[in-house]
């Protein structure tokens, strides 16, 4: 029998879902397909790196393994977006090498060996889709209206809450058809951490969850299938991440802002939140920044993170896996901005930077 080498691949996420049976199989089958393709690398001295969890930077990671790659061909990466949730749980029980998302880590799962650090900025848009003649700006909505919204207790476009913060536009008497994201969502996390944040209603009823009890509307799995949805059904709101709205051209809803202001989502104002809360320590790594001061602000803007083992399992592997991260906190970053996200400050970086050399 051969013995076990200190670079022995992790244990590949592959669990049975609550999901329809086919999409659990043919994750399965994918992720047994990569443990033989690992298998066979690390039998070539060659390490591949496996991390799962949110479909939110799910783009941004594959663009990351492919150029990645390319920089040395003996470390791979793959990424497996299963959800957030999903992710972190994998992650606790050792399987894979690291997992991602939008959800900080509890003292419990930091307890237990999990440490959770930035990697770049995301936001998530309300989008919709209301066909207004003649008009070219977007909606304008409240954090206190969208929660009213996914309450179910605004039902219509033309309802006075809507009305008084778009005067001037010719709202359609039309129903609004909700679309929000099933259990186990990072985008779950940041839209209710805000709407919580804007709403004493939704606090006290729904609360901040991945796994929020929607009390009205149709779910949309993927977030190319809310893009979907929303695109295609008459009078629907939903929320997405920024690089989604762009890509496929969706009306986004400016929002209000704590300074009084409607900001629309950009690069610029997920980076104005970011400096509003992390300045001038720069080391609140699990920090929500959500609804951040300044008026540049967008106010639905997040980290999302990457969960890494405090101690290392393994010195191989973990020599590979410093070498990515300190590649995602230079090149990667620059990689982050061509694909829709926006990149971490310089100053927040080199403290990212510190924390990881105190890894051991």
């Amino acid at each position: 029998m051969k013995p076990e080498t200190e670079s022995a691949a992790p244990r590949i996420p592959c669990e049975r879902s609550r999901r329809p049976k086919l999409a659990a199989s043919w994750l399965c089958l994918f992720l047994l397909a990569l443990a033989v393709h690992i298998t066979s690398a690390q039998a070539q001295q060659e390490v591949v790196l496996v991390g799962s969890g949110s479909t939110v930077p799910a783009r941004l990671y594959n663009r990351w393994a492919q150029e990645y790659s390319k920089r040395n061909p003996k470390i791979q990466m793959r990424y497996v977006p299963i959800g957030t949730e999903e992710g972190i749980k994998q992650i606790a029980q050792g399987s894979g090498d690291f997992g991602a998302g939008e959800a900080p880590l509890s003292e419990k799962q930091k307890r237990e060996g999990l440490t959770e650090l930035p990697t770049v900025l995301i936001a998530i848009v309300p989008v919709y889709n209301l066909n207004l003649p003649d008009v070219h700006e977007e909606l304008h909505l409240s954090g206190e209206v969208l929660a009213d919204i996914f309450l179910g207790n605004v039902r219509t476009w033309n309802a006075p809450q809507i009305a008084k913060l778009n005067p001037g536009l010719a709202l359609p008497n039309a129903a609004i058809h909700v679309i929000h994201r099933p259990s186990g969502k990072g985008s779950n996390y940041i839209f209710t951490d805000f709407l919580a944040k804007s709403s004493a209603k939704f606090r006290a009823h729904i609360g901040v969850s991945t796994s929020p009890n929607w009390p009205v509307g149709e779910s949309a799995e993927r977030s190319s299938d809310m893009a979907d949805k929303v695109r295609g059904l008459p009078g629907a709101i939903g929320y997405v991440e920024y690089q989604y709205a762009v890509k496929n051209n969706l009306q986004q809803a400016s929002v209000l802002s704590p300074a009084g202001k409607f900001v629309r989502a950009s690069e610029q104002g997920f980076e104005a939140a970011c400096q509003e809360v992390e300045m001038p320590r720069w080391r609140n790594f699990s920090a929500s920044l959500v609804n951040a001061h300044g008026a540049e602000s967008f106010p639905i803007t997040s980290f999302t993170w990457i969960y890494v083992p405090t101690s290392a399992r393994d010195a191989t592997r973990a020599a590979a896996f410093g070498d990515l991260l300190n590649w995602i906190y230079s090149d990667g970053q620059t990689l982050a901005l061509q694909e829709g996200y926006a990149p971490l400050p310089a100053q927040l970086v080199a403290e990212v930077k510190k924390k990881l050399n105190e890894r051991h």
